[in-house]
């Protein structure tokens, strides 16, 4: 596991018990629907119309895991509107976040500020309880990586596959430098923040300049740049991957003026994200 300090994982735990995390939203590029992910769709809308939920929710999950946010906003929908026996506030929010993260414009209709999210697990992270028919989260469970990267297209393949030697390279943790391409961007090399963070790696114009990033889109050179900069943080923060995640969403001078997270809903829900995503068991 990465390293995390014990002032650091306390406050983080503390946090996880009370704070109702506000997800970070972007504006996702134009999303053209890959056949898989339509036919996902398609077949998942007849089967919530016909009153198979586990049915539709494994064929939304099939459409998600391609990137897409549709997939992403129906199981969101789903599990905050439906009946009680898939009704789950928390997961729910999850999956409207991650929609919103890509781009949808509906899921901050139905995401529900009031209540936290819940950690999404392998398979879409819903499951059954014991055959009875309700659905469930998963929060300590850790994150399957592996499982997660052969669900997805070639094209994210290849990215993690460039992200990994990136890691080697530059001799940062995979699992850290996987964990923030995921929560930054789904593995999406087109991405643009609201905040004008673009690529793979969501770089702002001025990490770009300061790590000589002149084509964020390029994948090669974003990943070099985002990786590099978490090699930055490494040294500056000791290999905390609280702090040194805490730094890449809110800025390391706000981690230092602070003397740890920001009080931020949006950085801690992140840090949370990151190590979910890192392999880490959410409380």
């Amino acid at each position: 596991m990465g390293k995390i300090s014990e002032n650091g994982l306390f406050l983080l735990l503390f946090l996880s018990s009370l704070l109702a995390g506000i997800p970070q939203t972007a504006q996702g590029r134009d999303f053209r629907q890959a056949p898989r992910a339509m036919t996902a769709l398609r077949q998942g809308q007849a089967a919530q119309h016909s009153g198979n939920l586990q049915k539709a929710i494994a064929l939304y999950c099939v459409a998600a895991s391609t990137g897409n946010p549709e997939g992403y906003f129906r199981i969101g929908r789903l599990l905050a509107t439906g009946p009680a026996s898939v009704r789950s506030a928390k997961m729910a929010n999850s999956y409207l976040a991650m929609a919103m993260r890509l781009g949808n414009q509906q899921a901050s209709r139905y995401y529900n500020p009031r209540v936290g999210n819940a950690p999404m697990g392998d398979q879409c992270g819903v499951g059954m309880r014991g055959g009875q028919g309700s659905y469930f989260a998963l929060p300590s469970t850790p994150f399957n990586v592996e499982a997660y990267l052969a669900r997805q297209s070639p094209g994210k393949q290849k990215l993690a596959t460039m992200l990994r030697h990136a890691a080697k390279r530059h001799q940062v943790d995979v699992r850290l430098v996987l964990a923030i391409a995921i929560a930054e961007s789904n593995l999406e090399s087109r991405a643009v923040s609201a905040k004008n963070a673009q690529g793979v790696m969501q770089l702002i114009p001025e990490t770009q300049q300061r790590f000589g990033v002149t084509q964020p889109f390029d994948p090669a050179q974003n990943i070099k740049g985002g990786v590099s900069y978490l090699k930055w943080l490494d040294r500056r923060f000791d290999g905390d991957w609280v702090l040194i995640s805490a730094a890449y969403n809110a800025g390391e001078k706000a981690v230092e003026r602070y003397g740890g997270i920001p009080p931020y809903d949006e950085t801690w829900e992140y840090v949370k994200r990151v190590l979910y995503f890192a392999g880490h068991k959410q409380p």
